[in-house]
């Protein structure tokens, strides 16, 4: 049982990040935990794990929680063993077994004899046979050191597991093992994701936001549906509320047309009764009291619906006020992009691919690159981008227009403000007028316009880098996509959807995300 009461957590620099949340997770539940960029899913998380502690409120939880991060630069001085918090007790075994069976190695123990087999056998079922309990962490890549800290869960069998974004960097073999794992556990689980295929596995959604913490009882697919209806249930009060203002609107001007005519026809009959000029103006101003209460009265009428419609608007997500529109490349579809002919590459190990490659992309086409880890799916992204000559076949590139973007979004520059980049990519065609309302458009405010690059998260790059390529002149005729949707939130995965789906150029994508490559309209693949 994990109980939440209260909790506020403010930011050193004093701005709130979330306050009063509240809620129970009991035995076995399963929760997703869902929000836009920003809401505080992580940190959330981390102190439901006890890593960070709250402004005010209070956490009740059973058993200490186990926490797999997000994140694991902390951990490369460690050993494996370490970063599972095994270590002591490893130590203390093989020292026992040597024949120190001192009161403190058997007190550091705590008859957990089986902890070395047990962790062999949890790094072995995520197909990590290869790796030493006494390697240290930085020797491992991305998808390894999240496989180790998810061993850690078989090692450990802890009652509560946190997972925050437990998918990224896992290539299909090791997501198809974290799937069943979901499925399968009695274990509760409170999982941050963008994975899609994961959130549907788990029927029970927390959304995180600015109005505290709201229960979808279904899986993800039923709380994008339940939030479309609210999504269409607010536009539609929107509109009701922009017809009452307009209503409103004319209904004043009618009244105090009226009005006026009245008083007119009024100060008419008056003249020809002959009535004296301190009767007439007493009239008068009895008259302009009635027309400013009038007009009073539809003025406040008229600012309460406007008060009302602003709070409506301040209610529609951000991706509802975003339009993004690339510029149609220059090519003709079907000209011929890459042409690969019995491609391979040779490392001291010998030949990367037990079959040479041979395909052919043209203009227009979108193509996946897909393969487990160290497959060698970055080698042939070089290759195909001209960075790398295969040691056998041949490769042919067409002379165009490519844009490589990484996951890490490296042709953000980080010393540049928000501003400055933009215009890097704007080349002088737009006045700058123009470049911040981009901007705007793809949820940069003024605030931002000046705010370093080195400062803004993957999915705030991530946007940063789709308003880039509108203000460039020339649209790039290829896009080469490389693990794109790591480390973005479902709200920037989304954006990102969005914006190559009205791409019409060629797309290259590397990535394990099987949804996303259905979303985007892959029909070509490259398995290696």
């Amino acid at each position: 049982m994990i109980i939440l009461q209260d909790i506020t957590y403010i930011h050193s620099d004093k701005n709130v990040l979330f306050s009063a949340i509240s809620f129970n997770i009991h035995p076995g539940d399963k929760v997703s935990l869902v929000g836009n960029n920003g809401a505080g899913k992580s940190t959330l998380l981390q102190i439901l794990a006890g890593k960070l502690q709250p402004s005010k409120g209070s956490v009740i939880a059973r058993s200490q929680p186990y926490y797999v991060p997000q994140h694991f630069g902390q951990f490369n001085g460690d050993s494996v063993a370490k970063a599972l918090c095994i270590d002591g007790k490893l130590a203390a075994l093989q020292a026992i077994l040597a024949g120190e069976a001192t009161e403190e190695n058997l007190g550091r123990l705590d008859d957990d004899w089986t902890i070395e087999q047990r962790a062999k056998e949890a790094l072995s079922h995520w197909q990590l046979e290869d790796v030493d309990l006494h390697q240290k962490m930085q020797t491992l890549s991305g998808g390894q050191k999240t496989r180790v800290f998810l061993a850690g869960i078989r090692i450990h069998q802890p009652e509560i597991v946190l997972l925050d974004e437990p998918s990224n960097h896992l290539d299909i073999t090791s997501r198809a093992i974290l799937y069943s794992y979901v499925e399968t556990t009695r274990q509760t689980l409170i999982v941050v994701s963008h994975d899609r295929v994961l959130l549907n596995k788990i029927h029970k959604v927390c959304e995180l936001s600015i109005k505290g913490i709201a229960m979808y009882g279904g899986n993800y697919d039923f709380y994008v549906a339940q939030k479309q209806v609210q999504s269409h249930a607010l536009c539609q009060d929107i509109n009701n509320k922009e017809k009452a203002l307009r209503k409103a609107k004319v209904v004043e001007h009618e009244t105090l047309e009226r009005q006026q005519k009245l008083d007119a026809r009024g100060k008419k009959k008056q003249e020809k009764a002959g009535i004296s000029t301190i009767m007439m103006n007493t009239l008068r101003n009895k008259a302009e009291k009635t027309a400013s209460k009038l007009k009073g009265v539809h003025t406040d009428k008229g600012d309460a619906i406007v008060d009302e419609l602003r709070a409506l608007r301040k209610e529609q997500p951000d991706l509802a006020a975003m339009k993004i529109d690339f510029d149609d490349s220059d090519l003709h579809r079907g000209k011929v992009m890459i042409t690969a002919e019995a491609v391979n590459f040779e490392y001291e190990a010998g030949q990367l691919w037990q079959n040479a490659l041979t395909f052919e992309v043209r203009s227009g086409e979108r193509w996946a690159i897909t393969g487990a880890n160290g497959s060698g799916k970055t080698t042939l992204i070089k290759m195909m981008l001209g960075t790398w000559i295969p040691t056998s076949g041949s490769l042919f590139r067409a002379a165009v227009q490519t844009i490589y973007i990484d996951q890490d979004y490296s042709l953000i520059s980080n010393h540049l403000t928000v501003f400055e980049q933009a215009q890097i990519f704007n080349e002088g065609l737009w006045p700058e007028h123009e470049v911040k309302m981009r901007l705007n458009r793809f949820l940069f405010g003024s605030v931002d316009w000046g705010k370093s690059c080195s400062a803004l998260s993957g999915g705030e790059k991530m946007r940063l880098m789709l308003c880039s390529l509108t203000l460039s002149a020339r649209p790039p005729d290829m896009i080469v996509l490389d693990e794109p949707t790591n480390n973005l939130d479902i709200q920037n995965l989304e954006i990102l959807t969005r914006a190559i789906g009205d791409y019409k150029g060629t797309l290259l994508v590397v990535s394990h995300d099987v949804s996303f490559l259905q979303e985007i309209g892959v029909a070509h693949f490259i398995a290696l």
